[in-house]
């Protein structure tokens, strides 16, 4: 039909009013496209992640978001078991999708929550060959699975998940990774499918450096002349024995470390930091309307991720840090995206258990000059405008999916 606009689906466990970040992120996406031209429904389930017993309708559009929500079973998000019953019931009832939904999507877009939702592609390929099917990775299983150690490298259930998925991005026409390091962890599966980073954006964002909240900072940290903010999840691919160290070494020269932190972890992160010798204050979760007022009260974000974990997770709040024009201290292996970016646009530090001294003694110089802390939080802003901003990744996505849909007509199905 002249005019028609190309389908997408968008196929993403949760999907606002849910306030879990990649479920922000994949709205920002289905309103995105939206906006250059696309017509999309979202088919998340029902429930909402983190409140429990909230359910949202089954159906409404959002931001000219067509959301047809799916029931499934009230499995606990929170416990191994529920999550992986809740992946089996989403994955399953997301590959019935490809006989049942009409008009059939011009382009499929799968994310990774829950786990392993990829594997609809096989099943969406064989079914409605006229759908190309793109994959964004946020999460690499069962990499992330095998880093955490609940899965052993050589396996039987390794090798199966792997040859699974192996099948499903044969399936893809489009793989979008969140960074070199994931890159080349996908590259071991082979799959003719285009290929592209598309990082997650920044929720909030600020055309300029946030000035510091006062306010927000006295509560967190006092006087204190070096805030170092660590806000956000902390679950099983996070550490923290580093940013403890580093705690304990710049303290005596006025810096402190708050965390705001929610996750499977942050029991065990209190714990470890009660059995320190200094204070280390814990503050409440930041909700959306004061994330603005909590980004802008640090001088520097704190982001941490295991080495073992390298590619299979890539934490967000590294954009949102950027956006607010901070730079980044980042707890990691120097093989991470996050490293390597913050090497090649020098906004932050990388820290490991070799330079913490190093380290200790920059962030303490940069405290105590201002023309050092307005020069860094200006390239932070340029950088992030420049490279990882919202705009721009919505463009990445537009261009890749109008090149697989182009691709699609071009060969005849459908």
């Amino acid at each position: 039909m002249p005019g028609k606009r190309p389908s997408i689906a968008i196929l993403y466990h949760f999907f606002p009013p849910d306030d879990v970040v990649s479920a922000a992120l994949f709205g920002d996406l289905s309103a995105g496209l939206v906006e250059r031209g696309w017509d999309v429904t979202a088919f998340p389930c029902l429930w909402s992640c983190h409140l429990d017993g909230a359910r949202y309708p089954s159906s409404e559009e959002w931001k000219e978001v067509k959301v047809r929500r799916l029931w499934r079973p009230r499995f606990r998000q929170t416990s191994g078991i529920g999550r992986l019953c809740n992946a089996a019931w989403m994955i399953t009832r997301w590959s019935m999708l490809s006989l049942t939904a009409r008009p059939r999507p011009d382009i499929l877009i799968v994310g990774t929550d829950p786990v392993l939702s990829v594997l609809v592609a096989p099943t969406w390929r064989r079914l409605s060959r006229r759908t190309a099917i793109a994959h964004w990775c946020f999460d690499l299983y069962p990499e992330a699975a095998i880093a955490d150690g609940l899965m052993a490298q050589d396996g039987k259930a390794a090798k199966i998940l792997k040859r699974w998925l192996g099948k499903a991005y044969k399936a893809c026409a489009l793989i979008a990774d969140l960074g070199p390091c994931m890159r080349r962890l996908l590259l071991t599966y082979p799959s003719d499918a285009e290929r592209e980073t598309i990082v997650p954006w920044a929720l909030e964002e600020a055309a300029t450096p946030l000035p510091i909240c006062v306010p927000e900072r006295k509560i967190l940290f006092g006087d204190a002349p070096l805030a170092l903010l660590y806000s956000g999840s902390f679950g099983r691919a996070h550490s923290y024995e580093d940013l403890l160290d580093l705690a304990e070494r710049i303290e005596g020269h006025g810096g402190r470390i708050v965390f705001s932190v929610r996750g499977n972890r942050e029991a065990e992160l209190r714990t470890a930091a009660r059995k320190r010798n200094i204070e280390i204050p814990f503050v409440p979760f930041a909700d959306k309307n004061s994330l603005t007022d909590r980004l802008a009260c640090a001088d520097v974000h704190v982001v941490s991720l295991h080495s073992e974990w390298t590619g299979t997770v890539l934490p967000s709040k590294f954009f949102g840090a950027l956006s607010a024009g901070r730079p980044v201290l980042f707890a990691g292996s120097y093989e991470s995206s996050i490293a390597v970016w913050i090497r090649q646009y020098q906004v932050g530090w990388v820290l490991n258990s070799d330079n913490m001294e190093c380290v200790a003694t920059q962030l303490i110089e940069y405290a105590h000059s201002p023309q050092l802390k307005a020069e860094m939080q200006q390239r932070c802003s340029e950088v992030y405008h420049a490279q990882f901003s919202r705009r721009i990744q919505m463009d990445h996505w537009d261009e890749r999916l109008r090149s697989i849909l182009n691709k699609s007509r071009s060969s005849g199905i459908g």
